[in-house]
């Protein structure tokens, strides 16, 4: 009836409806649940910009069961936390709670999932809050340049769409709308259910049994657009700011590609989260030209896209993006020495451990990792992964990734400067 794979740490299993699970035990008074679906606003229709993120605002407003108020108390009155949230690939709907209360919680996540009633009353007030969130984001520049570089290089596919919406598409959502949006994209077969805490994989699986394996959709599955080709553009926007944004960028590798693991390795050596990363000590701490400087990697289910951002001050923003791109230059012609190489691989390994200590966070990623690839590594396979690249791969990766002719440039500069 259920078909489980035990695994080192955890176990993964798959319902009758289709529905996928993985379940990790620990010490841990606590526990984390969520239900991941691979929907989010790249799945959005011409008319539709903003829906995926709306149906996750409307997915708390009430069920055939609970009212609004009722569906946030049952796991508050526990001490617990309720939320959602939406990407451009992927949405996911998780609780936190002490380990008495695993049933209650997967009770309501699937009552929420299955039975949520998107009433029509709700909806004028959800699209109030969702255009102040959209007011608020544009006055903050460091974020909104990440939206809008996503427009230039992807153009009108929807990943080149902001999460949020517009002021323009928002208030024309229906709930017909939702309704079919959620018929056709929220499907047990292609969704994961998550869990860490401190039950065991038998408990877990008889809950899911109990709660989950009801969830069934029946009609047709929506299919995806196709990857868009990545524009190459370069452009300076004047803004109403002080400071100056920058972010460059371009194509990079999709989930599934074999030098993953290369790429991420990479982009943690140019502009990780650590302040020993080649962008901060190059260009923050030796010129002190900006203030904030990080680069990114957003690998994607058909395609990617890296980049460095930056801010500064107007007058240093063309020496910055010079520097930035004096250490691409390196990268693509350089290859690491053993030492170094070896520090910066040991480095990523550290960081993908310690991400591990979070146990909701965890829950996530278990999650992620069965969806994206119907597998989950343990942290011995995926610190092999790392250890068995190369710096020549890296190198190669690097020549393909950051080559000039394949780089745009956004700049948020201030109005007085144009």
């Amino acid at each position: 009836m259920v078909d489980s794979l035990k695994r080192p740490d955890f176990v993964v299993g798959t319902l009758p409806n289709g529905l996928r699970w993985i379940h990790q035990q620990v010490a841990s008074p606590t526990g984390h649940i969520g239900i991941l679906l691979p929907v989010g606003s790249r799945d959005e229709g011409p008319d539709e910009e903003g829906l995926a993120h709306f149906i996750e605002h409307l997915l708390f407003k009430g069920t055939t069961r609970r009212k609004a108020y009722h569906i946030l108390s049952r796991i508050e009155d526990v001490g617990g936390e309720l939320n959602a949230y939406t990407g451009k690939e992927d949405t996911t709907l998780y609780a936190s709670f002490l380990v008495p209360h695993y049933g209650r919680a997967m009770e309501l996540l699937f009552d929420i999932i299955q039975n949520a009633r998107f009433p029509e009353k709700e909806i004028p007030k959800e699209k109030d809050v969702i255009l102040d969130e959209i007011d608020s984001y544009r006055d903050s520049p460091s974020e909104l340049i990440f939206d809008e570089f996503d427009a230039l290089v992807y153009g009108d596919h929807p990943l080149g769409r902001n999460i949020l919406g517009t002021e323009e598409s928002v208030p024309t959502f229906t709930r017909e709308q939702v309704v079919n949006f959620v018929r056709t994209h929220y499907r047990p077969e292609r969704a994961v259910l998550s869990s860490v805490g401190g039950i065991s994989a038998k408990q877990f699986e008889r809950m899911a049994l109990k709660y989950a394996a009801a969830w069934t959709v029946e009609g047709p599955v929506a299919d995806r657009l196709a990857a868009p080709t990545v524009r190459v553009s370069k452009e300076h926007r004047p803004k109403d700011i002080h400071q100056s944004h920058l972010v460059l960028g371009g194509e990079g590798l999709h989930v599934h590609h074999d030098n993953l693991t290369a790429m991420v390795l990479l982009n943690n050596l140019l502009g990780g989260p650590a302040m020993n990363s080649r962008l901060n000590l190059n260009i923050r701490e030796r010129y002190g030209i900006a203030y904030h400087i990080e680069s990114f990697f957003n690998p994607y289910s058909d395609t990617g896209l890296w980049g460095v951002y930056a801010g500064t001050d107007g007058e240093t923003m063309d020496r910055c993006y010079q520097l930035i791109m004096r250490e691409l230059k390196q990268l693509r012609e350089k290859s690491l020495g053993t030492l170094q190489f070896n520090k910066a691989k040991t480095q990523l390994m550290g960081q993908m451990a310690l991400a591990q200590e979070s146990n909701s966070s965890l829950m996530t990623a278990l999650g992620k990792s069965l969806m994206t690839f119907n597998r989950v590594d343990t942290f011995a396979e995926m610190a092999t992964k790392v250890d068995t690249v190369t710096p020549a791969q890296l190198q190669e990766v690097a020549n393909r990734i950051f080559d000039p002719s394949c780089i745009s440039e956004l700049r948020f500069v201030p109005t007085e400067t144009e």
